[in-house]
C-alpha cells in the first residue's frame, strides 16, 4: 500500500482497512508501505501472497505486478498486461472501439490546433483527463473553449498523453467485478460538476443508489457487457468498470479500475454488501484470487 502515485493517501486508507480485516480473520499479514525498496522489503519476509492495495501509477499499471512475477510471489488482481492496458485510458478505448464496445468519442490533445479540433468535433461540455491517472485526478469538465487550455495544462501535469472526451448526458454507473461475476450496479449522484476526487473520498453529499433502479433486464445486460469489456483487457481477479448511460439508456463504457478503492467511501465494498458480503468476506474473496 502507499506507493509513489498521486493516489498515495487513498491507497494508505485502503491498505489500512484491508489490514484490519485480514487481522480480524487471523491472517498472518504485514503491511508494506511501498517505495523504491519494496522488493528488498519483500525479500526479508516469507510472503505467500501479496495483496495489492496500490492505486495509480507504479502499483496499478503492471509495474509492481511485473516485479512480483520476477520474484515468484503470487498477488491479487490483474496481471501485467491487464493492469497496463486498463491504466491507459487511450489504449483501453482503442481496444474497446476495435472490438465494438461502446465508449465516448475522444481526441488526443497535443497542441493548440488539437484543442480547436477537439472543440469543433466533440462540442461542449467535454471532459479533459490524463490518460494514465485514477481517482479523477487531473480531470476537468470543460464548458467552453476559453477553459479548454487551462484544463489541458492541468491534465498534462500528470501525463504527457491527454484525452478530450465527449460528454454523455445521463447517469453514471459503476459495476464491480469479483472473480467471474459482476456485482450489483451502483448509480451515482453528486451535486458537484461530476464525480470527482472530492465526491469520491471527501463529500457526504454523494448519493449511491444500490439497487440502481434500472430495469432488471437492462441491469443484467450491462453486467454482462461490463464483464466482457473487463476480460477483453485481460483483466482478472477483481476490479470495477465505470460507465455512463445516455438519455436513451444506451451505455458508454469509460474505464476499468484494476485496484479499486477499499475505503469507507469506496464502491466495490458497497456493492459487495448488497450482494451479501461484508467487508471482511470481500477481502478474503479477493485474497483467494491471488
Amino acid at each position: 500500500m502507499g506507493g509513489l502515485s498521486a493516489e498515495r493517501q487513498v491507497s494508505l486508507r485502503s491498505g489500512n482497512r484491508i489490514m484490519s480485516a485480514l487481522r480480524d480473520r487471523k491472517v498472518d499479514a504485514v503491511s508494506v508501505d511501498a517505495n523504491r525498496t519494496v522488493m528488498q522489503q519483500l525479500a526479508t519476509l516469507d510472503v505467500g501472497c501479496a495483496f495489492i492495495a496500490l492505486h495509480g501509477r507504479w502499483g496499478e499499471d503492471g509495474v509492481i505486478q511485473g516485479a512480483l512475477e520476477v520474484a515468484g510471489i503470487p498477488y491479487t488482481g490483474s496481471g501485467v498486461l491487464g493492469s497496463a492496458l486498463a491504466m491507459d485510458k487511450h489504449r483501453t478505448k482503442t481496444l474497446w472501439r476495435g472490438a465494438g464496445v461502446p465508449t465516448p468519442d475522444y481526441r488526443i490533445l497535443s497542441n493548440d490546433d488539437s484543442l480547436r479540433e477537439a472543440a469543433d468535433e466533440l462540442g461542449f461540455p467535454m471532459f479533459v483527463k490524463p490518460s494514465q491517472e485514477g481517482s479523477s485526478i487531473g480531470v476537468t469538465k470543460v464548458e467552453n473553449l476559453n477553459d479548454l487550455q487551462s484544463a489541458w495544462n492541468t491534465a498534462r501535469q500528470y501525463d504527457d498523453t491527454v484525452l478530450a472526451e465527449c460528454f454523455v448526458d445521463g447517469p453514471e454507473l459503476t459495476i464491480g467485478v469479483l472473480g467471474e461475476e459482476a456485482l450489483p450496479i451502483i448509480k451515482l449522484e453528486t451535486p458537484r460538476a461530476f464525480y470527482d476526487y472530492a465526491a469520491k473520498y471527501e463529500s457526504d453529499a454523494t448519493v449511491y443508489h444500490c439497487p440502481c433502479g434500472l430495469d432488471k433486464e437492462l441491469e443484467l445486460a450491462l453486467q454482462d457487457q461490463a464483464l466482457g469489456a473487463f476480460r477483453l483487457l485481460d483483466c482478472s481477479g477483481w476490479g470495477r468498470v465505470d460507465l455512463m448511460l445516455d438519455r436513451h439508456e444506451e451505455p458508454y463504457l469509460l474505464e476499468v479500475n484494476t485496484v479499486p478503492g477499499m475505503t469507507d467511501h469506496s464502491l466495490v465494498p458497497m456493492a459487495a454488501r448488497i450482494h451479501g458480503l461484508d467487508f471482511g468476506e470481500l477481502v478474503m474473496r479477493i485474497l483467494e484470487t491471488g
